[in-house]
């Protein structure tokens, strides 16, 4: 057994070092700015899982759910299709199935974040027209008729984002 004061000392240098890695991923290199599209991003952080004999910790309301994905890391995977398309017919499906995921996940984000949807009244509008025109059809045929509304959905919330970076920083 680990006595209370083990745990207490373990509790509180495990929450010295969560601190630390979340000062460090929020720090940015010197002289980079948001448009240098080479720079590197610091890869996603993963808290060590917990050893067996660490007691779980009560579950924080200032934080969403771990299920909840953020805005920023669903928005970075929106992004990411712009290096991707239509191409071939076999890429095509793929990629409109894609769009429609990442804004689906995006919409999901938004609704959960600590700001609030009110904070997203517009991108999430966006993703309600684009979902009352698509109904329920995820069929390629479908996606490919839409095509142009699925790429100006996710063009027009990455230019409302791009006018709000501290929701994807």
């Amino acid at each position: 057994m680990i006595s209370t004061r083990a745990r207490q000392a373990f509790g509180g240098s495990t929450l010295v070092v969560v601190l630390a890695s979340l000062l460090l991923s929020c720090s940015g290199s010197p002289g980079t700015t948001s448009s240098d599209e080479g720079s590197s991003t610091p890869a996603v952080r993963r808290a060590a899982s917990a050893p067996a004999t660490q007691e779980p910790s009560a579950p924080s309301m200032a934080e969403p759910a771990p299920s909840t994905e953020k805005v920023r890391d669903v928005f970075a995977r929106l992004q990411a299709t712009y290096n991707d398309g239509c191409t071939t017919p076999g890429n095509c499906e793929y990629f409109l199935g894609r769009v429609l995921d990442e804004l689906n996940s995006l919409d999901a984000a938004m609704k959960a974040d600590r700001q609030g949807p009110g904070h997203f009244r517009e991108p999430l509008a966006r993703i309600a027209k684009l979902r009352a025109e698509l109904g329920d059809d995820r069929s390629f045929e479908n996606l490919k008729k839409h095509q142009s509304l699925l790429t100006g959905t996710r063009d027009k919330i990455n230019a409302w984002m791009q006018g709000h970076p501290e929701d994807y920083r």
